[in-house]
C-alpha cells in the first residue's frame, strides 16, 4: 500500500501549552477542528512549493505572451500558407530535375 492509499491515525502532542492555544485560536477562529486545521496547514507547506512554481510559470507565460504581442501578429493568413504549402511542393517536385542538370 501506497502512504497516499493508506488512512493512519496521527497523534499530535503539543509540548508547548502557548503554541497549542494558540494553533487552537486559530483552528477555532477558522471554524474547523484542531485536525482539520493543522492539516490543512501542513499541506498547504506542503504543496508551497509546487505553488510558488506555478506562479513563476504564469508569470513567465504572461510576460513572453506581452512581449510577443508587442511584435505584432506575425501569423500567417490562410491564403498565405497554401501559397506557402504550393511553393514548397513545387520546389521539391524540382528538385529532382535540377539535380540531373548537376549531374550533366
Amino acid at each position: 500500500m501506497t502512504a497516499s492509499s493508506e488512512k493512519k491515525a496521527m497523534s499530535l502532542r503539543f509540548p508547548d501549552p502557548d503554541q497549542y492555544e494558540a494553533i487552537a485560536t486559530a483552528a477555532k477562529a477558522a471554524g474547523v477542528s484542531l485536525q482539520e486545521y493543522v492539516l490543512s496547514a501542513a499541506y498547504e507547506r506542503a504543496t508551497a512549493i509546487e505553488v510558488k512554481f506555478l506562479e513563476a510559470a504564469r508569470s513567465a507565460y504572461e510576460y513572453t505572451r506581452e512581449a510577443f504581442a508587442e511584435l505584432g501578429d506575425d501569423q500567417p493568413d490562410e491564403e498565405a500558407r497554401v501559397r506557402e504549402a504550393a511553393a514548397r511542393a513545387e520546389l521539391e517536385n524540382d528538385e529532382p530535375n535540377r539535380a540531373g542538370e548537376r549531374a550533366a
